[in-house]
């Protein structure tokens, strides 16, 4: 079970989690303003989607910072045009400021790529129902891609992901409403994804695990595709992470996984 705001969802099945974002750079996942991002959102609901990923603040590699302010302004509109599409909203954010106000506006989940470390992140989340998302993150969007370095990438961040899910609990946090992220491309080569992604199942003993590969710059780095040439890579990364035990698939083309998740589910080995 994961408490998700006004959803409960069994997790009988991989969730598929629609990406719905509202900066400058987007265009085929939202739009540079809030009635674009609606539009994509109702599209990939009616695609499909179970959850929808809202975010006013890139955190690709070098992204630049926005201030709060610029946040809501772009991420506030998008949850009440969204609100009653039947889909469970998430807020894609690091700032408490900005995770007070989208619970107070009505969003169901909070997808953090700084695991609640934000001062007073734990507090604005801990007496909602919200569902909420730790990820693991080797230091800023900014500059996390700049040598990253690990003597274990799986045991340090199956250590980091612990030890932030433990403190979630002690701030009084139900476990149902806590998933994982083992942040694939925030501070790791190629070879740490490919090392994080082969031990999947490990991370699943731990809560229910997103997996976002959606286009990544390692499934780049692996096939030689831009990010435009990316969508079968992007659907044979989400199937494989399926068959790991993947409860939630952050994605963009939500209709395309959609459909090859029920010919896994027809088709899959049975043995």
């Amino acid at each position: 079970m994961f408490i998700c705001g006004r959803f409960r969802f069994t997790l009988d099945r991989p969730l598929v989690m629609g990406i719905v974002n509202v900066t400058p750079d987007s265009f085929s996942d939202g739009g540079r303003s809030p009635q674009q991002a609606i539009e994509h959102g109702l599209a990939l609901r009616a695609a499909g989607a179970d959850i929808l990923d809202i975010g006013g603040e890139s955190t690709r590699p070098g992204a630049a910072a926005v201030s709060v302010q610029a946040e809501l302004d772009r991420v506030l509109p998008v949850l009440e045009g969204l609100r009653d599409c039947g889909a469970a909203l998430s807020v894609d954010t690091m700032k408490t400021e900005v995770m007070r106000a989208a619970l107070a506006a009505g969003a169901d989940m909070i997808n953090d790529v700084r695991a609640l470390q934000a001062p007073g992140a734990l507090a604005a989340v801990a007496n909602s129902d919200c569902g909420l998302c730790l990820m693991h993150m080797r230091g800023e969007p900014r500059g996390m891609q700049i040598s990253p370095v690990y003597k274990d990438v799986v045991l340090e961040v199956k250590q980091y992901l612990q030890a932030h899910m433990e403190t979630a609990l002690q701030a009084g946090i139900a476990r149902e409403r806590l998933v994982i992220d083992p942040g694939f491309g925030f501070g790791k080569t190629l070879e740490h994804n490919i090392s994080l992604f082969q031990a999947l199942g490990q991370f699943t003993q731990i809560a229910p695990l997103l997996a976002g590969l959606s286009r990544k710059s390692m499934l780049g780095l692996i096939t030689g595709h831009p990010v435009e040439g990316r969508l079968a890579a992007s659907i044979a990364a989400a199937l494989l992470a399926a068959a790991r035990g993947a409860a939630i698939l952050r994605v963009h083309d939500v209709g395309d996984t959609v459909d090859a998740l029920k010919i896994l589910k027809v088709l899959g080995d049975k043995q």
